[in-house]
């Protein structure tokens, strides 16, 4: 019996190291592009793809509730954008709502985007309109600090589950991190069905923070999240430091994979670094980015995958900031 349970135990763990191992490698990131002929100033904070080279994008302090829609194109043997025209905003005709995360759902051709300020995520038609139905929040996260509500939001059509997180930990699991500490930033990760029923939820742990004191703004959490493939996500960590006099200022990215259908119940999820990179706004560089969206692009014609990411510019502040895309290729 034991040499059995042996030959049991050792036939699955390569079952269980790949489902846990990544599946994906960053082999390329792209130059920072930005289009300010043709994509207005902005705060833009999420990007969700429609198919056709055609992306609804949330910007949270828009005029309206509602979102763009942006046709971007990109050179199919190094992923480069050539080109991005706003084909216009589809409004709701109701009040902004801070509106952070967007996905798009491709069975029910419908949008879901969540709003900080009233921490729901709602249901849109294509041309904006609101259809009256909305995720089933748990309770647990109406604790959320504000500003650090809904911020992430992916809709996995393989597995027909949404995913989304609060951006920073919730008041009732600890101090956020809207504030420098010294320990882990713990948050909720959620998942949703079909049904918009609340299905199950894991541990996310975020690293800690790399700046050591606060400077002149700060913001660190989960900015993005996006669906893979056999139910993994990849979570965009970001942490935003603004110094007193400016100069000095920066944002630090990493990209994780994680794989929550095969976590083990209670433990945080296992997390798999595909990425990290810095950007700053210095004497030298001057390409501060903080990026909020993040989405797949078009496919390559080697067979590899592009992913764009979006930032949000502050409605271009200053004149400083930029309204920054970025390619990173995944295979």
């Amino acid at each position: 019996m034991k040499k059995l349970l042996s030959w049991i135990v050792a036939a699955m763990c390569p079952l269980l190291s790949f489902s846990q191992n990544p599946t994906m490698h960053v082999i390329h990131k792209l130059k920072q592009q930005k289009f300010p002929k043709t994509v207005p100033a902005g705060n833009y904070s999420g990007i969700t793809g429609l198919g056709d080279g055609r992306y609804a994008v949330v910007s949270d302090k828009s005029g309206e509730d509602g979102f763009f829609v942006f046709q971007i194109e990109q050179d199919t043997l190094t992923g480069k954008i050539l080109s991005v025209e706003n084909e216009g905003f589809r409004s709701s005709g109701k009040p902004n709502r801070d509106m952070e995360g967007i996905a798009y759902v491709p069975h029910a051709r419908t949008l879901y985007i969540s709003g900080e300020a009233d921490n729901e995520i709602l249901e849109y038609t294509l041309d904006g309109q609101h259809t009256g139905r909305r995720l089933d929040i748990p309770d647990i996260f109406r604790t959320a600090n504000e500003n650090y509500g809904f911020e992430a939001l992916a809709y996995d059509a393989g597995q027909h589950l949404f995913w989304t997180l609060t951006e920073s930990m919730l008041k009732a699991d600890g101090n956020p991190a809207s504030g420098i500490n010294r320990v882990k930033n713990r948050l909720r990760l959620q998942s949703f069905g079909d049904d918009l029923q609340p299905h199950n939820q894991y541990i996310y742990d975020m690293d800690e923070p790399q700046a050591r004191h606060q400077g002149r703004l700060y913001a660190m959490g989960v900015s993005a999240l996006c669906a893979a493939d056999s139910g993994r996500l990849l979570v965009l960590e970001r942490e935003a430091y603004v110094a007193k006099k400016t100069i000095g200022s920066w944002v630090h990215c990493k990209l994780y994979e994680v794989n929550p259908l095969a976590a083990a119940k209670g433990e945080p999820l296992q997390k798999h670094l595909l990425t990290e990179f810095r950007t700053k706004l210095n004497l030298i560089r001057q390409n501060f980015a903080n990026y909020e969206g993040m989405c797949w692009g078009a496919e390559l014609a080697d067979g590899s995958r592009t992913l764009l990411l979006i930032a949000d510019s502050q409605n271009q502040y200053k004149g400083i900031l930029r309204d920054w895309l970025r390619v990173l290729i995944v295979k």
